[in-house]
């Protein structure tokens, strides 16, 4: 391989070029020392590297429509550039640079790729669309905006309903890993069979009935973004031990693949259930707990927080319904007494389907205690007193069991009505009646 040699001063002057070079540019040596180097090779960045002092090494470089290979590397004397070497490679340059040019067209196209992930990853909340006045709001958002500006894990805790992605979505958007994506993981709908395919992925033919391609996993996919665990307390039991592995290290391996992949995301963890209890029947591995609670976040149910009833019932009102309506909804004083008044066990995601029915339902601009729910206006049973219940886990218990059975009374046994009217999967309904002990009638829907 021939090399061809130039050297200027720190101005860009050519100061020294060899016959290599000046054969192949077809000038005289002796006319080209002195000169600018642009006025030389008009696309040269002798004086470009003088200036930044950075060092250019394997550049794709042009001239004449040859393509070689450009090494520009700046000489200093006592700290400071008084010269810039450039060499040349031919011969077998033009194909190097053709990989070159090949390389940086891919890793266009991969930044593209990148870009059009982060879109379909990406988040539709920030901190801004959390509604509340409340003390326990204010403290808990301001908790949440402190853990958005570092990189430990988050567990956020909170009944179904109260906003636990909002948050979490939040949460990522003022981090540093925003432009990156957003990847959101319901443990509680995944089959069991099909977890741990789901959060790791699968090499092609690992499996019958994979993906002849292959399939690329939730932890791959939120590199260098942040993976939301939503219900996490569902999780089986199996499965944790991998998790906890892949938390601890960054590193996963896909179904029928021994290659280690790496991955550097942030964790967002959310549950409704108590994990603490979960640990003491076996049901939660307690090395996972401690791994995913670094910063621990918890959502009051709205009826512990009335006063944020009227605005966000105003917020989904004028932001979420009537967007596409375009048009201004009132509530009056006797509708928005009975939203205060009513207990509300499916939280926000409740309040926010009353409201949609009763929009839907209105025949003028105006939401009145007519186009409310009847179980709105026929006051909800109080919770039971804390008789029998020694421990706050206890009384809990007994209360969610009470806004079971009377959701499912209002409801007239209906679980899928049910389930909605608490803001819950029918599927979480029924393992929930399970675990309290409720009947459930296979007939039933």
């Amino acid at each position: 391989m021939q090399v061809g040699i130039i050297v200027s001063d720190a101005e860009g002057i050519i100061i020294y070029i060899n016959k290599t070079y000046a054969r192949f540019l077809n000038i005289s040596i002796e006319d080209s020392i002195g000169k600018y180097t642009q006025d030389v090779v008009s696309n040269s960045r002798l004086h470009v590297v003088a200036q930044t002092g950075q060092v250019e090494i394997n550049h794709p470089h042009k001239f004449k429509n040859t393509g070689y290979i450009v090494h520009r590397v700046p000489i200093r004397k006592n700290g400071v550039v008084v010269a810039v070497l450039g060499m040349v490679l031919f011969d077998g340059a033009t194909t190097a640079v053709r990989l070159a040019e090949k390389l940086v067209h891919l890793e266009s196209k991969l930044k593209i790729a990148q870009s059009e992930l982060a879109s379909v990853h990406s988040t539709r909340y920030s901190f801004k669309d959390i509604i509340g006045d409340s003390a326990s709001m204010r403290v808990v958002k301001d908790e949440a905006i402190k853990a958005a500006k570092s990189d430990f894990s988050v567990l956020i805790i909170g009944e179904s309903g109260t906003g636990k992605e909002l948050f979490a979505q939040s949460i990522h958007r003022e981090s540093a890993r925003n432009t990156y994506p957003f990847v959101r993981v319901n443990c509680a709908a995944i089959p069991k069979e099909l977890f741990e395919s789901e959060l790791f992925g699968y090499d092609k033919g690992a499996f019958s009935g994979a993906n002849s391609k292959g399939k690329i996993g939730k932890f791959e996919l939120a590199h260098m973004g942040t993976i939301f665990l939503d219900e996490v307390g569902d999780m089986p039991l199996e499965l944790q031990a991998k998790l906890l592995r892949v938390l601890e290290l960054k590193e996963l391996e896909r179904i029928g693949s021994n290659r280690l992949i790496s991955s550097d995301f942030r964790v967002i963890a959310a549950t409704n259930q108590d994990l603490t209890q979960l640990m003491k029947t076996g049901c939660f591995r307690r090395d996972l707990y401690f791994r995913l609670n670094g910063i621990p976040l918890h959502i009051s149910p709205l009826q512990n927080r009335r006063e944020d009833i009227s605005c966000l019932a105003t917020h989904f009102l004028d932001k979420v319904i009537v967007q596409s309506r375009g048009r201004k909804i009132r509530i009056t004083p006797a509708a928005s007494h009975l939203l205060e008044q009513y207990r509300w066990p499916g939280n926000g995601r409740e309040l926010l389907h009353v409201l949609e029915r009763a929009v839907f339902s209105m025949t003028e601009n105006t939401i009145t205690p007519d186009g409310l729910p009847d179980y709105l206006q026929t006051p909800m049973p109080p919770t039971p007193k804390m008789v029998g219940a020694s421990t706050l886990k206890a009384y809990m218990r007994a209360a969610e069991k009470h806004a079971l059975e009377h959701a499912l009374a209002e409801a007239n046994q209906n679980k899928t009505v049910a389930a909605e009217m608490l803001g819950i999967h029918r599927t979480l309904l029924y393992r929930k009646m399970q675990l309290l002990g409720m009947l459930i009638n296979s007939g039933e829907n």
